[in-house]
């Protein structure tokens, strides 16, 4: 394990959820006026595990559990944000902010233009996406796309415990109101993480496997599937590179593009459905600024357009994987079908039910 010298952070093996946690507590350290409310908040269970201690660190004024009142909350912490304060809202499915989204898009959204930049609403909404464990249709959506189309709202999806880290801090920092989504698979899932403070940009993609045939961009969660993927390409002779977007307002192409332009090749990966999500936008962005270099019409994986059923065995087949990121490569390369590739997907399958996290997955990130 590495160790701290004078000009480098110790580096530990954590959960994101415990990147979440820490990256929280860091700014309430630094920061008297940031506060965390949400619903169920102070629990024994403390939101999968991302504020266990904060209540007890810096009391019940400063961590504050909320009644089912989500309009009326976010609008009393809009006011908190005007007034100074930097609150931490925290939502344990992202399904619970319809029922404030004239506070989110109509004020938190708006106010620092309306009042010419006299005005700034410094707050952070942690949103939980995803699937799972019998979630059903009202619980497992992934909304970024909603968020993102608003003009005023940062919307940032971290895939990995470091930045994870470094975003939330950066987020809490920031002086517009940020929409803070965590894939609720991602939670469990360890890496790397320097101690102390640090901040990862709300606003820059990075490249997290390098590769010159295709061109992988993926969302929060699909990350993992994308790595897992090129894993198994990797060992067939295909390099594919892949690049996590980690924000999805602002949206960062630029890195997309410029491996389009070495690859020819691009598939984009998101957790959400497919008609009117980020996955077009991507593609959209990527044609206008790369088409000559796509030697074929790019691709995207998402969820089908239909709600999610309960039923594990329903569900499972609902969620795209590694497996269907290497099938739609091997379309996208021409790769023979009959070949050792493409007939060799079947064992990246998991087994038992798909609405489970992949543990098993241990990087690189």
């Amino acid at each position: 394990m590495p160790t701290k010298t004078k000009t480098e952070k110790a580096i530990r093996l954590i959960s994101y959820a415990e990147a979440i946690r820490e990256a929280t507590a860091i700014s309430m350290r630094k920061d008297p006026s940031v506060l965390v409310v949400g619903e169920g908040v102070p629990d024994p269970k403390g939101i999968f595990g991302t504020t266990l201690g904060l209540r007890e660190e810096f009391g019940a004024e400063r961590v504050l559990d909320m009644p089912l009142s989500e309009n009326a909350m976010t609008g009393a912490l809009i006011g908190l944000a005007l007034a100074g304060f930097r609150p931490v809202m925290v939502h344990q499915r992202v399904d619970f902010t319809f029922l404030a989204m004239d506070q989110m898009v109509n004020n938190a959204a708006k106010w620092h233009f309306m009042f010419n930049g006299k005005g700034t609403v410094p707050l952070v909404i942690r949103v939980l996406i995803g699937r799972g464990w019998g979630q059903g249709p009202q619980h497992s959506q992934s909304l970024q796309a909603l968020f993102a189309h608003v003009p005023g709202l940062k919307v940032v999806m971290p895939s990995t415990p470091s930045d994870a880290k470094g975003m939330l801090i950066s987020a809490i920092e920031d002086n517009n109101p940020v929409i803070f989504m965590e894939h609720r698979w991602l939670h469990g899932f360890k890496d790397e993480v320097p101690e102390g403070i640090y901040r990862v940009p709300l606003d820059k993609a990075r490249v997290v496997r390098k590769g010159g045939q295709v061109t992988v961009a993926s969302l929060s969660y699909m990350t993992i599937e994308a790595l897992r993927a090129s894993k198994y390409l990797e060992s067939h002779g295909i390099e594919a590179e892949v690049i996590d977007l980690r924000s999805v307002n602002p949206l960062d192409t630029s890195l997309v593009v410029d491996s389009v332009k070495k690859t020819g090749h691009l598939l984009v990966c998101d957790t959400a459905w497919k008609t009117g999500g980020v996955s077009g936008e991507i593609l959209a962005q990527v044609s206008e600024k790369a088409f000559n270099q796509l030697k074929k019409s790019p691709r995207r994986i998402a969820l089908g357009d239909h709600p999610i059923p309960t039923s594990h065995f329903l569900a499972s087949d609902c969620y795209p994987e590694a497996g269907d990121i290497v099938t739609e490569i091997g379309e996208l390369l021409g790769l023979d079908k009959n070949g050792l590739v493409l007939r060799g997907v079947s064992t990246l399958r998991r087994q038992g039910p798909l609405d489970v996290p992949a543990f098993d997955f241990k990087g690189p990130f």
